[in-house]
Parts: structure tokens; sequence; C-alpha cells
């Protein structure tokens, strides 16, 4: 996935994982999001679409989160695409599955979401979608940073200016091609009746998901932080030291499920009734259980993510296959193993019958669609998945020391392992495995553990972390 990194603010280099032109909003160019730099990579994202299209006219679809930049951000992308002659549909408060949905409805050329996804609101950014409304490669974001760093656009006469339409008909077809999806049960789903609680960060799922439980049959519906203001009333990453007080609201009310999502609707979080994180890795788990019970075939997750969904998939018949780290290469190995369904382990759901990214609306509707066809409360339903525990953590280097050099050392070490080395270096035990993983934008590398106890978990962080400092002695 091609993105533009800020470390202390300031644009570094060209990496993976996170997609998009982000940074601060305010300061000096070059420094933050200033409007320069809005619409200096608006404008070269219009250009290298030009660039690449066969069409005369060239079609863009943008929406946005409802960031208090947002706005404002929005009219700087718009005009500057316009200006370069391209035609903009201008979802307004959406989400990054609707955009994503919308391009190629739309038969467009691309597409921007304008959100920082899980970062605070004093951020923003610009999410870059190609013709299939899937993330631009790292290949194609590495042509487009030249193409910014050039700064030689060539802009439309007046009479070929692009033209601006509003459009706001996505929210009913993204939960229309949800619910008409074979394995959504909708009349499962109504026959429950079950109490649910949102927290939607005062962001665009505020008005997606109440209105896809609504459409789903759900009629009882505790709204937390619905309305989209942009005010995130806690930190807007979906994580369990965010979530105490939905955790508290789902008891209070004697609720069956919390739902919590991102501000741009692309992780989905959830919580049991007695008030506990089900677990973002689990999400995907519980998905994929319910999607291969009615359609058998392979799964795909990142490197990163839980070993449980191997095992559900390898249960259910199906082969389970991992990809880097980054949504584009989850897609990626999904495509290329015709996987029925994906993912990554931060709740991020990818369903291909309906689009190829991350999308909380099928998360939610295929969850509940699963808890509806058994007799199991959402805190059994965990139990009955194979119960793994992680750990995450990095390794501060010295400047003496080499990342490669240290990876290539424990590479070695650990042969007989036959360590995966597609997204630095991965290494699978009987019971749990380490992954290590060099920062693009920090002097760290990255460690992540999982095994079948907290306590073995960190452990093996610890004793991963003492053999790399080892090498680097």
């Amino acid at each position: 996935m091609a993105t533009f990194a800020w470390q202390n603010y300031r644009i570094m280099t060209l990496i993976k994982s996170i997609s998009g032109i982000r940074g601060t909003i305010g300061g000096e160019a070059g420094d933050n999001l200033s409007p320069e730099d809005i619409v200096k990579f608006s404008s070269a994202y219009g250009q290298w679409l030009k660039a690449n299209s066969p069409k005369e006219k060239v079609k863009v679809v943008v929406g946005r989160d409802a960031r208090m930049s947002g706005e404002m951000v929005n009219r700087l992308v718009v005009a500057t695409l316009q200006a370069l002659g391209i035609d903009v549909i201008d979802l307004g408060l959406s989400t990054t599955p609707t955009v994503e949905l919308a391009v190629p409805m739309e038969k467009a050329q691309g597409g921007i979401i304008l959100t920082a996804s899980h970062n605070p609101k004093e951020w923003n950014a610009l999410k870059l979608l190609n013709d299939k409304g899937e993330f631009i490669s790292a290949e194609d974001g590495e042509k487009l940073l030249q193409i910014a760093h050039d700064s030689k656009a060539k802009y439309a006469t007046v009479g070929k200016l692009g033209s601006y339409t509003q459009d706001d008909s996505y929210l009913k077809k993204h939960i229309d091609h949800v619910l008409a999806l074979e394995l959504v049960d909708k009349k499962a789903i109504e026959s429950k009746n079950f109490k649910i609680v949102v927290d939607a960060v005062n962001s665009t799922g505020g008005i997606f998901v109440p209105a896809l439980l609504r459409a789903l049959g759900v009629k009882d519906i505790v709204e937390m932080y619905c309305e989209a203001n942009g005010e995130f009333p806690h930190n807007p990453e979906p994580l369990p030291e965010n979530l105490l007080e939905i955790s508290e609201a789902v008891k209070k009310h004697n609720a069956d499920l919390g739902i919590v999502v991102d501000p741009d609707v692309d992780r989905l979080a959830l919580i049991s009734e007695d008030g506990e994180m089900f677990g973002e890795e689990y999400t995907l788990v519980a998905c994929a259980d319910y999607v291969l019970s009615k359609k058998p075939g392979n799964t795909v997750s990142n490197m990163s993510s839980t070993r449980a969904l191997r095992d559900i998939t390898e249960k259910h018949g199906g082969s389970y296959f991992s990809s880097a780290v980054g949504e584009v290469n989850v897609v990626t190995k999904m495509k290329e193993v015709n996987a029925v369904i994906g993912g990554e382990g931060n709740g991020g759901i990818i369903d291909p019958q309906l689009h190829y990214g991350r999308d909380s609306l099928i998360g939610t509707a295929l969850f509940l669609s699963l808890l509806s066809a058994l007799k199991l409360s959402v805190s059994e339903l965990k139990k009955t998945y194979p119960e793994y525990f992680m750990s995450k953590g990095k390794i501060e280097l010295e400047p003496s020391m080499e990342v490669d050099h240290l990876l290539n050392e424990i590479q070695k070490k650990y042969t007989d392992q036959k360590p995966n080395t597609i997204d630095g270096v991965k290494i699978d035990f009987k019971n749990s495995w380490v992954h290590l993983r060099k920062s693009n934008t920090e002097s760290i590398i990255r460690v992540y553990t999982e095994a079948s106890s907290q306590i073995e978990a960190v452990n093996l962080m610890n004793r991963f972390k003492a053999e790399l400092l080892a090498f680097g002695n």
C-alpha cells in the first residue's frame, strides 16, 4: 500500500501498511498537512490518474469522515481535481469502505477518502484508491511521489474544468449491497431481537452503523457518540484501554453486544455481553468461522494476526495463507489464492463478495448472522475458539546497530524453523510465533509474539529482544 509517512510531522519516505498522505492540520507548509501540501498531493494524484487512464475524461469519487478539518480539506481536494479537468463525485460524510465500493460502481478512475483513520482529531489524510476501489500499490505510490516532487502540473483551461456532483445515495447503496449477500441472514437477525450498544466516536460510523442495524431488523440500539461532529470523546483507536465506557454501558443496558468502529469505519471491535472485549483479532476469526461453515475455502490475514484464523480455516477443510502487513498485501494474496474471506487482526474484515477492502458493515452483518444461528452469548462464542494471547513491543536501536544485519542473524539462527521473510522475519513454533519487523520511520524493530498464555507471549518477546540485542553487541 502506498503511503507517505510523517515522523515529527515531516514527510519522510514512501512506506507500506498505512495508506495515504497524512499529517496534522496547521503549521508551516512542508512540516504539517498544510493547504499547500493538500493541493500538492491532490494535484500529483490527479496527474497520475490522467497519465494512467485511457479515457480522455477522468472521474474521481471523494468521501470524508467527520473530522473538524474534513470540510476544509475536502474543498481543497475537490477544487484541485476540478482544476486538472477531473470530474468529482462527492459523497460527503462517508466511510472508507463506502468510497471503495462507490469507485467501481461509478466507473471512476480513482477515489480519495479524507480520513486519518484511528489518529486523533488533529490529524487528517488523503487515502488514495485506484480504479478498482483498492489502495494504490507501492510502485504507483513511488510514481505519484515523484510527480509531487517535480511539481509541474498542467491545469485545465476554463472550458475544460472538471464537473462537481454531490451524491448522498451511497449510505443506502452500501447497506443494500450488504443485505443482498447470500450469507447475510436478515430474517434470523431480526428474530433474535438483539439489544446493541454502538460507539462510533462521533464520526461517520454514527450514521452508517445504526442505519445498517435498523436495516437488519435490530430495533433496540443504544447510541453512544454517534453524532458526526468530529469531537472524538476518547482516543479513536478501538483498543481495550479506550473502550471502558462502552464496556460499562453494555452491562448497564443488559445488551447482547457492543459495536465499536474507528472514524472511517474499516475496523470493527466487539464487546461481549459481560462487558469484556471480544478481541479485535477475533472479529475476523468469528466472521471467517461463519463464512467457512457455509462456503468452504481459503483465508488470508497478515503475518502479525492471530494463529486462530489458521486453526479455524483448517477445521473447515480450507487452507490458510499469510501476507505481508498492509491491506493491499492482504488483498493481493486473497486474489492469488482465491480466498473466500480475509483481513487483518485489527478488526478489518474483507469479504470479496462485496469488495476488496476492510469493511465494518459487512463484518457486523456476518457476525450477527453467526450469532443468530447459535444459541450462545457473545462470551460463550468466544470460548469456542482457540485461545491465544499476544504481546507487542519494540527494540530501540543504537546508531551502531544495523537492522538488516540483526534480522539476518536471527533468520540464520532459526533456519530449522524455516522463517518467513516476506515482511521482516516470522518464526513459527509449535504453540507460538514471533514476528520481527523493522520500522521505516523510526530506528526500531517491532516485535510481535503470540502464545497460549499471556505470560508465554511476554516471555517469548523478552527472549527475542535479548537475542537481537546480543547480535548487536
